[in-house]
Parts: structure tokens; C-alpha cells; sequence
């Protein structure tokens, strides 16, 4: 088995062995995971975090063996906190950083930060507070930085940063927590997921006080919930259909 980290801030993970496939998932730095399946331009990787799998580019991670690989999988969590950071290499050469990115790489890539980090679980109040910092973010399919992200990349930061795992797609945030009967039983910073014709999920929000919802749809935006689902007040119609609401904290 080999293993690698990524060591950019940035990086695209694809569906397929291929620049022009679809972007799943992004590779945050300092994520790390196990090479599945390597070739001479690509590889399929499985993320520790999550255990999301996709293909990345063999330029955009660096190799490390078993021992640092589970060294950093027993580590206590070190995120960065601002929205855009940078770290440096040896020659002074910067790397911009987007907020989430794993901090507990650093001394094994010798770079060196300076920022603001988190390291700490907070409470579950502290979940819509971290939410807004990602409002009016574009909506990226695959996407999960302030530049760009989808529904469940929008839910997954979000609770990370809090100190909470979820896992990557809304189907499968889903499978997670307790499922409550009534919104009227919610809290904010609780899921609610939606479904299409065929039954299956398809989105992701987090619920807020006073029947309010922000999600990425178009952008990180918030809109009124009610039992149909969600209601887009600025075309004045449903767009979600609710499926079911979940409890994780």
C-alpha cells in the first residue's frame, strides 16, 4: 500500500484518470490518503478523513510512507481558521491555503506557518456562526473552499471546522445521526436533506433558527424552510422537496 499528502492548497479530484473528467471532490493541504491504484500520470486515492475516493494528478501530492501516514491519522486535528492563509517552504516560496486545510502536516512537508488555527471541538451554537463565513460562495460541483463548493462539500467544512466528520455526499450525510419527525423538532446547525422523483438525496442545507435554511444552491444562501422543502423567496417558489431532517450533534 502507498501513501500520499497534498501539499498545495488547492487540488481536483476526478472521477475518472483524466483533466477533462468531472471534479468530485477537492484535496485541501495537508489532507492525506492511501494510493489505491497509481499510474504513470494518475492516481486513485482513498481520503482518511472521509474515505471519498477519486483520481488526482501525480504532480499535485507528495508520496509518504506507513509510519507518517498513521502518524498523522492519530493526530488530534489542527485546521487552519482564516478564509485564505499562506505557508512557506524552506526558500520562502508562499502557498496559499484555504480555511479548513490540515496544519498537521507541516514538519513533515518543512514548511512553516503562521496563521490562525483551530484545534479545539466547539459547540453545536457555534455551527450557523461558521456558516455565514462561507455566504454568497459560488456554487462549485466537487467544490469545498470559500472560491467555490456543492451542498455536502458546504455541510462537511462547515462541520468540520466545528470538530464534527462528516462524510462527503449529501446521500451519504444522510446515513448519519438521528432522524427527527417534525421540523418543529430541529435546532439550528441540524441537517435537512432533499430528494428528487426517484427517491434519492440530492441536497443538503443546515437548518436555522426561525424555519430559515443556508445551503448551496447558486450560491451559500439562505431561504425560508417550511414542510414541502425549500422556498426560494427571491423567485418565489419551492426548489427542495424535504426528505428528512437529521440530527448529528
Amino acid at each position: 500500500m502507498q501513501y500520499g499528502i497534498c501539499n498545495l492548497g488547492i487540488v481536483p479530484i476526478r472521477l475518472e484518470a483524466s483533466d477533462k473528467s468531472e471534479m468530485v471532490t477537492q484535496a485541501l493541504y495537508g489532507d492525506f490518503f492511501k494510493v489505491l491504484e497509481q499510474r504513470k500520470k494518475w492516481s486513485r486515492i482513498r481520503f482518511a478523513y472521509d474515505n471519498y475516493e477519486g483520481w488526482i494528478d501525480n504532480k499535485q501530492y507528495l508520496e509518504i510512507n506507513e509510519s507518517e501516514y498513521n502518524q498523522l491519522a492519530n493526530s488530534d486535528v489542527k485546521l487552519s481558521k482564516d478564509l485564505v492563509e499562506y505557508v512557506s517552504d524552506k526558500s520562502n516560496s508562499l502557498y496559499p491555503i484555504p480555511i479548513g486545510s490540515n496544519l498537521n502536516g507541516l514538519d513533515l512537508l518543512k514548511h512553516t506557518f503562521d496563521g490562525n488555527a483551530i484545534t479545539t471541538k466547539h459547540e453545536k451554537a457555534n455551527i450557523i456562526k461558521t456558516s455565514f463565513l462561507y455566504l454568497n460562495t459560488p456554487y462549485l460541483w466537487g467544490g469545498k473552499t470559500p472560491f467555490g463548493m456543492d451542498c455536502s462539500g458546504f455541510t462537511q467544512m462547515v462541520y468540520k471546522l466545528n470538530g464534527y466528520k462528516l462524510l462527503r455526499d449529501a446521500s451519504e450525510q444522510a446515513t448519519q445521526g438521528l432522524a427527527l419527525s417534525f421540523i418543529e423538532e430541529s435546532e439550528p446547525g441540524d441537517l435537512a436533506f432533499f430528494d428528487n422523483s426517484e427517491g434519492n438525496i440530492i441536497h443538503v442545507g443546515i437548518i436555522m433558527a426561525d424555519n430559515h435554511i443556508i445551503h448551496a444552491h447558486g450560491k451559500v444562501r439562505i431561504d425560508r424552510l417550511d414542510h414541502s422543502g425549500i422556498y426560494n423567496t427571491d423567485r418565489n417558489v419551492h426548489t427542495h422537496r424535504l426528505r428528512v431532517i437529521k440530527k448529528i450533534i
